[in-house]
């Protein structure tokens, strides 16, 4: 049952934070937009699991639901966001509830033989490649969750003090805030978290010249440093927590 929430989680995190475009964001009442971004949530969905299932194409249903209700909706900022993706996530579990082995019986788990010529295994099955894809696709999952997920987010957050941002390089702060993240998603999953701490203070360094005595820049970027490193962290330390749940991937992987 974790294989086939890891390969949804991919999917999902692939369909939304990666491959759906700003115009498809901007345009989520047009039906044109709309259909070109559930039809990416479909065949990612498909293409995780390696399944035609009918539940994958009511998990896109569910989604296309959820999407027409965000985009009516007439609230904007964090909190619409969160809820969002908190009905997402619920979809996808409930297809896994629903469908527990819909991983073990899609393509992927059956694309590679793991037995001799007597019939016996070549390794262990939790050792198998094949039942190594789930990890890796919830640590990537986790990477796009902590990095492009974050800077929406976090984003929103800082959407009501967007007059006090310091000026500099077109996205700049955007390519600063992806990278932060990144490097504290590195940190966690290799067991040197308190290393987050010189990364706050070299950030802070390297900001001092810039913010100056002006105290509305200086809150902003305060702000928003802790709330995007507080945002990687939690969703690095989700992903080594459901790590343990998957087969070992064979590196070392800090655990909680």
């Amino acid at each position: 049952m974790p294989e086939t929430l890891a390969a949804l989680l991919l999917a999902h995190t692939l369909a939304d934070f990666v491959l759906q475009t700003n115009w498809m964001v901007a345009h989520k009442r047009k039906p044109a937009a709309l259909a070109a971004h559930i039809a990416i949530v479909l065949i990612t969905a498909i293409a995780a699991m390696g399944s035609l299932h009918p539940a994958l194409f009511a998990l896109a249903a569910a989604h296309l639901v959820i999407d027409v209700a965000k985009a009516w909706s007439p609230w904007k900022g964090l909190a619409p966001f969160l809820a969002d993706q908190a009905l997402h996530l619920i979809t996808l579990i409930a297809v896994t509830l629903w469908v527990p082995d819909l991983w073990a019986t899609g393509f992927w788990a059956a694309s590679t033989d793991t037995t001799g010529l007597f019939g016996t295994s070549l390794w262990p099955a939790d050792a198998a490649p094949t039942a190594r894809i789930p990890a890796v696709m919830a640590l990537i999952a986790g990477f796009i969750l902590a990095t492009r997920a974050g800077g929406f987010a976090v984003g929103l957050y800082m959407a009501p003090w967007s007059d006090a941002s310091p000026k500099g390089l077109p996205g700049g702060g955007r390519a600063i805030g992806l990278l932060e993240r990144s490097l504290i998603f590195l940190l966690v999953l290799s067991g040197q978290a308190a290393s987050i701490g010189f990364l706050i203070a070299a950030k802070s360094v390297l900001r001092f010249g810039a913010v100056g005595d002006d105290r509305a820049v200086s809150e902003y970027v305060i702000i928003g440093t802790l709330a995007s490193f507080g945002w990687a962290i939690a969703a690095a330390f989700a992903t080594v927590a459901y790590l343990t749940l998957l087969s070992p991937l064979g590196i070392s992987i800090a655990t909680p």
